[in-house]
């Protein structure tokens, strides 16, 4: 099949699946007034507004370079997640809030709670298939808006083990405070998460640098692809644009080489490249070892 499609269709399973968590947790937690389940149909709220986000990311990134977009069409990923990690974090800001309230007005919780307890095990069984469904596909094709999604779906999966827990024990000792300092820990937790993908979608918009483990590793493929090119000091230059990697680098050969030697290893290291590192696109310049103003001068005289 092919990956856009795929794509396509892991954002869609997302979609159904959260409106339908966002549904069964509001009625849940209406019903029996429990605080921890009403933030968690939020996060699942959240979730949802997320997968639209991702949905259209995914369908727009897919679409090929244009004249207005020369690079491509990356970059939406990129701010589908930064938007989806600011979501996250106004979600456990306003559960933070909600919770302190419930903690100083007191709370009406029902330590009999049936259908809020079935309705959180349905959630964590339901985000463990679709998370592992996003982050299986968000790997094949390096999207970092089906990623931000399927960390969307893993905190819900945690944070629903734990208000689940939250609900048996409240349901064995009738201490219904439990419920409001529950929901705080939850927006601790995806608070955090919020975080780490805003500040990830982030560091793509702004063209940070590739990790340092990552620029190693290209470097040492031009140092096993030939044995008299030298790559200029500080001339690497990768950056992550959505699904793909943009990487200039810059080598040096002595002077005698020819033009179709240069070429050939040019050819041999883009290759090898691009096995590392799939939906890669490298340029690379040539020039003379011996390349300095100093040497132009020479030349000239």
């Amino acid at each position: 099949m092919d990956i856009n499609k795929k794509k396509k269709i892991a954002a869609g399973l997302s979609i159904f699946s959260n409106i339908s968590l966002t549904a069964l947790k509001l009625i849940a937690g209406f019903l029996s007034g429990s605080l921890s389940i009403i933030s968690e149909a939020i996060h699942s709220l959240s979730d949802f507004l997320a997968s639209i986000i991702t949905f259209f990311s995914v369908i727009k990134s897919s679409e090929p370079a244009d004249k207005d977009h020369p690079f491509g069409h990356g970059k939406y990923e990129d701010l589908a997640g930064f938007i989806e990690g600011a979501l996250i974090i106004f979600a456990s800001l306003y559960i933070l809030y909600e919770s302190a309230k419930k903690i100083i007005l007191g709370t009406a919780l029902s330590s009999e709670n049936h259908l809020g307890i079935a309705v959180m095990l349905i959630a964590v069984i339901a985000n463990i298939i679709v998370s592992s469904i996003l982050f299986k596909t968000a790997k094949e094709s390096n999207s970092i808006s089906l990623y931000a999604d399927g960390e969307h779906l893993r905190t819900d999966v945690y944070s629903s083990v734990g208000v689940l827990m939250g609900l048996i024990l409240i349901k064995i000792t009738k201490y219904t405070l439990l419920d409001p300092i529950i929901a705080i820990l939850v927006a601790v937790f995806i608070y955090r998460t919020g975080y780490n993908i805003s500040r990830k979608a982030l560091m793509n918009l702004v063209d940070h640098s590739l990790p340092n483990e990552d620029i190693k590793r290209i470097k040492n493929i031009i140092k096993n692809n030939s044995s008299f090119a030298k790559l200029k000091t500080g001339s690497i230059r990768a950056r992550r644009t959505g699904p793909s990697i943009d990487i200039d680098i810059i080598l040096q050969f002595p002077h005698e080489t020819t033009i179709c030697e240069c070429h050939k290893v040019c050819e041999n290291i883009e290759r090898q490249i691009q096995l590392e590192f799939t939906n890669s696109s490298i340029s690379i310049h040539s020039e003379p070892i011996c390349y300095s103003k100093n040497c132009q001068k020479k030349c000239k005289t």
